[in-house]
C-alpha cells in the first residue's frame, strides 16, 4: 500500500487553498501555513473563465461559488475619451454550449472562502494562521519548513504558494529583482446601487486609451461593481494589492476620459493602487521534494484573466501527479513542472501581448479605432486567443 504522503504548503491564498483541497480529495494529509492572522483577500473582482471552473467543478466547489457569483449578460469595448460603444464577440454568452461551464465574474473573498470552508470540512486544522515562513531545508527523505517563532514543521513534500514576494522562491533560488511595468492599476468596487441607471447592468466593459485601460464587471449577482483602471505611470512602484490612493490622484490619471469613467472613481468608497510589475518567467518550478504554485513561479500581468486561473490549475495537476507518483515524490513535482510550466508560459506571454490592444495609439482617432478594434476584438481574434485556454481540461491531463 502506498504511503499517505503529508504535504506542506506555505501560503493560504487562493492558491495555497486550492492546492489543499486537491490534496485533500485524493486522501493526502495536508497543513496550510499562512503567515497573515486570518484569511482574507482584497476586495476585488476576479474572471474565472470555463477552465477554471471545470477545475473547480473537479474540486466540489463550483455550484457554491457560481452562487455566489456574476455572468454578464454581454460585454463590450468603449473609446476612452467619446464613449462610442463597440459590441464585443463575447465567448462568455457561448460557453456552455463550447466548453460546458460558464465564464463567471467572481469577489475574491468568495473564491477564497468556498475553498477554505471546503479544506475545513475535510480537515478542520488543516490551516494555520499567523504563521510566517522564513526558509526551508530538505533532504532526499522529507523536508522542513522554518516558522518565524523559530519552530519547524516537517512533511514529506513542500509546495510554495506563497505568491509574488514567495519565500519559498527566494530560498530555492535567490531574490531577482522584479521590472516595473510602467503601469498603475487602481482597484475599487462600487456598490451598484451608487450609479446611474445607465450604468447599473449587468455589463462587462473594456474602456481602451491611447495609455491606459478600464475594466468593469458586476459581482454578487449585480449587487456590486468591480474595477480594474490600469495607467501608464513611472512614479510609483509599490507592488501591494493594498496601499490606498485618493481621488485626486486617481482622478488625475484618467483626465480627459468619458463621464462614466468619471462617475466610477467618484463613487468608489475607496480605491487602492498596485504597481505592476514584471518577472522572468521561472523555468525550474521544482527541487527535489519542493515545488512552486500560482504567483509564485509565474506571475503575470492582470491582462488575460488567468492569474488565479493558473494557480487553481496548477493545483487540479499537482494533486493528480502526487496521486500517481506517491512512491516517488520527487518524480511527481518533476512530473508538474513538465505539464504545467509550458502552459502557464503560454498564458503569460499571452498577457503581455494583449497590452498592445489595451493601450494604442490608433485609438486616439476615430476611424483608426474602428479599424483596430474590428481586427484585436472581433470574432476571429477573440477565438484564436481563448479557445484553446478555455478547452483546456486539466481534470483528464494524463501525468
Amino acid at each position: 500500500m502506498k504511503k499517505k504522503l503529508h504535504v506542506i504548503i506555505a501560503g493560504g491564498g487562493i492558491g495555497g487553498a486550492a492546492t489543499a483541497l486537491a490534496l485533500l480529495n485524493k486522501g493526502f494529509d495536508v497543513d496550510v501555513y499562512e503567515q497573515a492572522p486570518e484569511l482574507g483577500e482584497v476586495g476585488a473582482g476576479v474572471q474565472i473563465s470555463p477552465n477554471a471552473n471545470r477545475a473547480l467543478d473537479h474540486l466540489g466547489v463550483f455550484n457554491d461559488l457560481a452562487r455566489l457569483s456574476s455572468n454578464a449578460d454581454d460585454k463590450v469595448v468603449r473609446l476612452w475619451d467619446s464613449g462610442k460603444t463597440f459590441e464585443m464577440f463575447d465567448l462568455g454568452t457561448e460557453a456552455l454550449e463550447r466548453y460546458s461551464y460558464p465564464y463567471l465574474t467572481v469577489f475574491r473573498p468568495d473564491l477564497l472562502q468556498v475553498l477554505v470552508d471546503a479544506v475545513r470540512l475535510k480537515k478542520p486544522d488543516a490551516i494555520h494562521l499567523g504563521r510566517k515562513c522564513t526558509g526551508f531545508a530538505q533532504t532526499k527523505d522529507g523536508v522542513g519548513l522554518r516558522l518565524d517563532d523559530g519552530t519547524e514543521v516537517t512533511g514529506d513534500v513542500l509546495i510554495g504558494a506563497d505568491g509574488v514576494h514567495s519565500t519559498i522562491r527566494a530560498a530555492m533560488f535567490g531574490s531577482a529583482p522584479a521590472e516595473f511595468s510602467g503601469m498603475l492599476a487602481w482597484r475599487g468596487v462600487v456598490p451598484m446601487e451608487n450609479l446611474p441607471e445607465r450604468m447599473n447592468r449587468n455589463r462587462a466593459t473594456v474602456w481602451v486609451g491611447p495609455h491606459g485601460h478600464v475594466v468593469h464587471y458586476p459581482l454578487r449577482g449585480g449587487k456590486l461593481m468591480n474595477v480594474v483602471a490600469t495607467a501608464e505611470r513611472d512614479d510609483w512602484r509599490v507592488e501591494s494589492w493594498s496601499a490606498q490612493g485618493d481621488k485626486e490622484e486617481f482622478r488625475a490619471d484618467f483626465q480627459g476620459w468619458h463621464e462614466d469613467i468619471q462617475t466610477l472613481i467618484e463613487a468608489a468608497p475607496s480605491q487602492f493602487k498596485w504597481a505592476l510589475m514584471v518577472r522572468p518567467p521561472l523555468q525550474i518550478w521544482a527541487e527535489g521534494r519542493t515545488a512552486l504554485l500560482g504567483d509564485a513561479c509565474h506571475p503575470t500581468l492582470p491582462l488575460l484573466a488567468q492569474g488565479a486561473v493558473m494557480a487553481i490549475e496548477d493545483a487540479v495537476v499537482l494533486a493528480k501527479c502526487l496521486e500517481k507518483y506517491t512512491d516517488d515524490p520527487v518524480r511527481a513535482l518533476r512530473r508538474y513542472e513538465e505539464l504545467r510550466s509550458p502552459v502557464a508560459n503560454r498564458k503569460v506571454q499571452g498577457a503581455n501581448e494583449n497590452l498592445r490592444r489595451f493601450h494604442n495609439e490608433a485609438f486616439l482617432q476615430a476611424d483608426t479605432a474602428a479599424d483596430f478594434i474590428e481586427t484585436e476584438w472581433g470574432r476571429a481574434a477573440i477565438l484564436d486567443r481563448y479557445d484553446w485556454i478555455f478547452k483546456d481540461d486539466v481534470t483528464k491531463i494524463e501525468v
